[in-house]
């Protein structure tokens, strides 16, 4: 048991603070999920030397540190027992940025937006845009490995990530970036941690089973939001394990482990240009959520900027708000779902031929009622529409809330229709009217049951539509996280989804890179039961 003299002691040996009074330790119990667990202590580390200091004490007390940024985290990453070490306060510079490459490293602490307005009299961003994108770390989106509605032109956040300066679970420190494959055999001599992990990586992914196993189980390769477990896909592109790439890069397999292999201290990523300067937005209106995803298919045919989806209880929520009220302006009548098609060019004469063009398509295959255009700044109040659209879900009236459990599958965009009216059944099923907005384009809505969690039935409820929905993405060879992550409500079904086979790889990865289970223990491998931990008191 660690007492608070013992934790006052922590305190004083960093730079930083360590603190473990019952308000930041209530604070602190949870993030943006339906999770709450009391931290042992909550730290605000200034430096690498802190982040040494906390490993080894955890090492020590056999305890767990649990990473944080803005904790927007909707799956439950940023809640443990152990000591959360919020990196929010200190680690926030940007520590080289080069123009001619497009490149900027910088430490996790940086908001997303904020890096955004610094790039921007270059020509330049950061394409993964979130709907927490205003308060959104780096750090937290490499861990979970983020999307937001730009993901169909600029990718996700692994797709950006060219190295992860870290700390290993031993203290030491180690660079993962895109080296050869001689180099990475090379590093397999190493006699120290970093040694043994590309021991471990070469030695596990080397076997053909192994890559067979991985091939068959994880989800379809054309969906690029994939967060379930440990990407061990991504290193099946490298020729020493079957695929064709002269090179690797470890640090892709960092984005997305939720902070459970290796702490990052320093990121750098690719940067993109700035998206044309000249948008028009087709925000079509449909009957239906099944029309709605037919006309997707028909929609990424025009080299869409983004193409996100509304539904109607998310705009209802809209309707009584005063300042949500003032985006509604391109409604017409009472719509079941809502796309909105972004087109871009560097002319809005160019813009409009788009525009046009992708109108014309719809109609002629009989896909919507009513087509503006939305032009300029009132674009932004559309995407800010849709992105107030999760926290209006969090504020509605009542216990029963918009239960964030299986709000992040991913399907190929040709199954979605067929997987979307198959889960409409079981929600059929099960008495629920979900909730459907956000990625269209991407093969990803966010799914959302409608549920009291202070009652034990809806808390049954929330396990068993849990599990089923998994069964069905597994059907369709989908990702179970899109772009949320597994935290504590997914990474249970993790084997379900890839395979026995394939998890229990992951877990021996987990254990090469971090034998004391140092980092965010009961995530993706292990994982803490997904119906317990709740923040609500259950009648």
């Amino acid at each position: 048991m660690i007492d608070n003299a013992t934790l006052k002691t922590l305190h004083n040996s960093i730079s930083g603070d360590v603190l473990f009074d019952d308000l930041h330790k209530t604070i602190y119990a949870t993030d943006a999920s339906v999770y709450r667990k009391i931290p042992l202590a909550v730290a605000f580390p200034k430096d690498e030397k802190d982040l040494k200091i906390l490993i080894e004490f955890a090492t020590k007390n056999k305890i767990t540190l649990i990473p944080r940024t803005a904790g927007t985290s909707l799956a439950g990453q940023c809640v443990g027992d152990g000591i959360v070490v919020d990196v929010s306060k200190h680690f926030t510079k940007i520590l080289d940025f080069d123009e001619k490459n497009k490149t900027v490293s910088l430490q996790p602490g940086i908001v997303r937006d904020e890096l955004n307005v610094y790039l921007k009299p270059f020509g330049l961003f950061f394409g993964p845009n979130t709907s927490t994108s205003n308060r959104c770390m780096i750090g937290g989106m490499v861990g979970n490995n983020s999307s937001g509605s730009t993901s169909i032109k600029y990718g996700v956040t692994r797709d950006k990530v060219l190295q992860i300066d870290a700390i290993l679970s031993d203290g030491s420190q180690c660079i993962f970036k895109e080296i050869s494959s001689e180099e990475f055999i090379k590093k397999t001599k190493l006699n120290n941690l970093e040694g043994k992990i590309y021991q471990t990586i070469f030695k596990e992914l080397s076997q053909e089973e192994t890559q067979n196993e991985i091939k068959n189980q994880f989800p379809k390769e054309t969906i690029h939001r994939r967060n379930t477990g440990y990407g061990v896909d991504e290193f099946l592109k490298s020729d020493l394990f079957g695929g064709t790439k002269p090179t690797i890069n470890v640090a892709k397999f960092l984005a997305g482990s939720e902070g459970t292999l290796a702490f990052s201290t320093k990121i750098k990523v690719q940067l993109d240009d700035l998206p044309p300067t000249e948008s028009i937005m087709v925000c079509t209106h449909f009957k239906s959520i099944n029309e709605s995803l037919k006309a997707t298919v028909i929609a990424m045919n025009h080299n869409l900027y983004n193409c996100e989806l509304m539904d109607k209880t998310i705009l209802d929520c809209t309707k009584n708000n005063r300042e949500l009220a003032k985006s509604r302006f391109f409604l017409q009548g009472d719509p079941e779902a809502v796309l909105m098609l972004e087109v871009s060019a560097n002319s809005i004469k160019e813009a409009e031929i788009l525009a046009s063009k992708l109108i014309t398509d719809l109609e002629q295959n009989n896909f919507g009622y009513h087509h503006p255009k939305v032009y300029g700044k009132d674009i932004a109040k559309v995407h800010y529409l849709r992105k107030a659209g999760l926290g209006a879900l969090g504020n509605m009236v009542g216990d029963k809330k918009a239960v964030a459990c299986i709000e992040d599958t991913a399907v190929a965009l040709e199954d979605l229709p067929n997987y979307i009216d198959e889960f409409s059944k079981v929600m059929e099923k099960y008495q629920q009217k979900a909730v459907y907005y956000a990625h269209a384009g991407a093969g990803e809505l966010h799914l959302r049951p409608i549920l009291n969690l202070k009652k034990s039935e809806d808390v049954v409820l929330f396990r068993k539509i849990t599990t089923e929905t998994a069964e069905l993405v597994k059907k369709y060879k989908g990702s179970f996280s899109g772009e949320h992550g597994d935290g504590i409500v997914r990474a249970e079904f993790i084997p379900l989804m890839i395979g026995e086979q394939n998890y229990q790889l992951l877990r021996r990865l987990k254990k090469a890179f971090d034998p004391n289970n140092v980092f965010n223990k009961g995530k993706i491998t292990d994982a803490f039961p997904m119906d317990k931990s709740l923040r609500y008191e259950i009648d």
